[in-house]
């Protein structure tokens, strides 16, 4: 059974033409399957924690009889809203959460990495829904959607106080159909009005290039689904046939994936030593250690991360981080990381509910913190992120004039350390 790190803080993926899904988001949780509601009743210790049924009949009751808009009263939106009230209550905000019957079908395919859509991850934060990272290459990227962008209105219908699933219900649509947004921009206090057209997208996830003038590749991964870890050392073992000097390993808009894959990705790089611990309600601790048979474990690297960095890229940053082997240049990360149960309804439905969480091989809390990057470099605002594709015709010259002075920073340093000779 493979062990999911969900992607995203209540992430969801807006992806498939008949339903928006779950991306599993910026959490890098690992969620075991084989959990179901049903049997909790025999073992679960309530210890004087049972709901007052009576008092949640009378308030439905109490809907059901007065409330004025009447279509609004619909039993099945009662119910998954009262669940999802119970667990939003427990103030895990992007760990653990309700899914209805399509949100946890989307969740479950959606490491595949092929789906419909405009391919962002998404939130729910302060009651509105909010852009996580775009994808690289997907239609939400090159409508110029940013991370921390805010959803408003979805054509021309405002979003405020409706749910995520709402929301997702409005942006859902097949490939080739158009959706406009109405987006808030924070950092520029804009509200900007974005049409896209919807796309079947297949992502690629780990994509390098050297660096135009340099023999430094720039190893991006987009995300941590199933498999890229053949990618990562297939590129690993052609970047080094091709003599490359140095990697910088670029985890920025990265909002996580498969457990295994962040596992088997930082064993590319360490030697040895451990990947990350998890810590349960009792404060036991259990390591899981580095793979033998890394493949770039004394290349010298710098690695770039963001405030979209989260889940699997902070297990993989945090390990590269205490074992010393490269610095982190850029932003610090997102900050999740609960080890999630799922536990499934029998309507189909699911909650996915935190019962560990992860730290670094140090022992460091990433959970509401993130991983701290040694060199602070923030992207400037409206400035874009290089991705490796748009370097293949660029002139050294152009490089330096890109605005991704992130990447430009890290460059740097990695030329101080070859040309220095330090690791």
């Amino acid at each position: 059974m493979n062990n999911y790190v969900r992607y995203l803080l209540v992430a969801v993926l807006l992806f498939f033409a008949c339903v928006a899904g779950l991306a599993g988001g910026v959490v890098a949780d690992r969620v075991w399957q084989d959990a179901f509601a049903s049997d909790t009743s025999e073992t679960a210790d309530l210890s004087g924690t049972a709901p007052d049924m009576e008092l949640i009949t009378e308030a439905w009751e109490l809907i059901d009889e007065h409330y004025v808009d009447r279509e609004a009263v619909e039993a099945e939106r009662l119910t998954y809203g009262a669940i999802s009230g119970m667990v939003m209550s427990l103030g895990d905000t992007g760990h653990s959460v309700f899914l209805s019957p399509e949100m946890l079908r989307s969740y479950q395919i959606d490491l595949e990495g092929e789906f419909e859509g405009i391919g962002a991850y998404v939130e729910m934060q302060g009651g509105y829904v909010i852009i996580v990272t775009p994808m690289d290459g997907s239609p939400a990227q090159e409508a110029g959607l940013r991370p921390g962008d805010v959803v408003l209105q979805v054509d021309g219908e405002d979003m405020t106080g409706m749910t995520l699933d709402e929301v997702i219900s409005y942006i859902m649509g097949p490939a080739g159909t158009d959706v406009a947004l109405t987006i808030f921009r924070p950092e520029t206090q804009e509200t900007l009005e974005v049409t896209i057209t919807r796309a079947r997208i297949i992502v690629q996830s780990v994509t390098w290039k050297f660096m135009p003038g340099t023999q430094v590749a720039h190893v991006r991964i987009a995300q941590f689904s199933l498999g890229m870890t053949d990618e990562l050392k297939q590129a690993l073992k052609d970047l080094k046939e091709q003599g490359a000097e140095g990697i910088v390993l670029d985890l920025r808009n990265n909002p996580g994936g498969a457990l295994d894959e962040a596992v088997d990705t930082t064993s590319q790089f360490l030697s040895d030593g451990n990947v990350l611990l998890e810590r349960d309600a009792e404060g036991n601790e259990r390591p899981t250690r580095v793979k033998p048979g890394g493949l770039a474990t004394d290349i010298p690297m710098v690695v770039l991360i963001n405030e979209g960095s989260a889940s699997a890229s902070e297990i993989v940053s945090g390990a590269i981080q205490d074992a010393d082997r490269a610095q982190l240049v850029g932003e610090t990360t997102f900050g999740t990381g609960t080890v999630l149960n799922q536990f499934k309804l029998s309507d189909g439905s699911a909650m996915l509910l935190a019962v560990e969480e992860w730290l670094t091989p140090n022992g460091r809390l990433i959970w509401h913190q993130g991983i701290e990057p040694d060199v602070e470099v923030k992207l400037p605002v409206n400035a874009s992120m290089l991705l490796p594709e748009a370097e293949t015709d660029m002139t050294p010259e152009q490089l330096r004039d890109s605005e991704d002075i992130q990447l430009l920073a890290a460059l740097d340093l990695l030329l101080e350390i070859i040309d220095g000779g330090g690791g």
